[in-house]
C-alpha cells in the first residue's frame, strides 16, 4: 500500500471521527450541555470548549496558520470545568466548533503526503532527528485518540 492512502485512511478517519463528534454535540439541547459526564466531572460543554480549542491549537502546531479562537484557552486550557464561572454561549461554542473544524480539515487536505512527517512546530530540529516521531502525522494520530476518548466520555452523559 502506498505512503499516500495511508494518510488518505488517516484523514477519513479524522473527516468521520469529528462528524461523529458533531452529530454527538448536536444530539444535546443547550440546557443539555450543561450535564456532567458523572458526578465531579466535565459538563459537556467544557467538553465542547475544550476540544474545539485543542483543534484550533493544531493550526499554528503544525505550521498551518494561526489559531481562530484563542480567547477559548481561558475557559477551557489552562483551567479545569467550574460550574460557577460562566462560559461562552452554546451557539458560540457550536459555530466555533464547525469553524475550526471546517479549517483545519481544508489544511489538512493541502498538505502534501510528505509534510506529514516533517516535525511540528513544538519540536526543534535537534530534538527531531533524535525522535523522528515526533511529527505532523504522530500529532494527527494522537488527536484522533483525544476524538475517541471525549466521545467515550459523552455516552456516559445521563439525560
Amino acid at each position: 500500500m502506498e505512503t499516500t492512502a495511508f494518510l488518505d485512511l488517516t484523514l477519513f478517519n479524522w473527516e468521520s471521527q469529528v462528524k461523529r463528534m458533531t452529530m454527538t454535540f448536536d444530539s444535546f439541547t443547550d440546557e443539555e450541555l450543561y450535564l456532567q459526564v458523572a458526578p465531579q466531572r466535565n459538563r459537556v460543554i467544557y467538553i465542547l470548549g475544550h476540544i474545539t480549542a485543542v483543534h484550533d491549537m493544531l493550526l499554528p502546531l503544525l505550521g498551518l496558520g494561526e489559531r481562530m479562537y484563542p480567547e477559548l484557552d481561558a475557559y477551557f486550557i489552562t483551567h479545569p470545568d467550574d460550574p460557577e464561572k460562566e462560559l461562552p454561549a452554546p451557539a458560540k461554542l457550536r459555530a466555533c466548533w464547525k469553524d475550526v473544524n471546517a479549517t483545519v480539515l481544508q489544511h489538512f487536505r493541502t498538505l502534501p503526503p510528505a509534510a506529514w512527517l516533517q516535525k511540528h512546530t513544538m519540536v526543534t530540529q535537534e530534538e527531531f532527528e533524535k525522535e523522528p516521531h515526533r511529527n505532523r502525522y504522530n500529532v494527527l494520530l494522537s488527536r484522533l485518540t483525544h476524538i475517541s476518548y471525549h466521545l467515550g466520555q459523552l455516552v456516559l452523559v445521563n439525560r
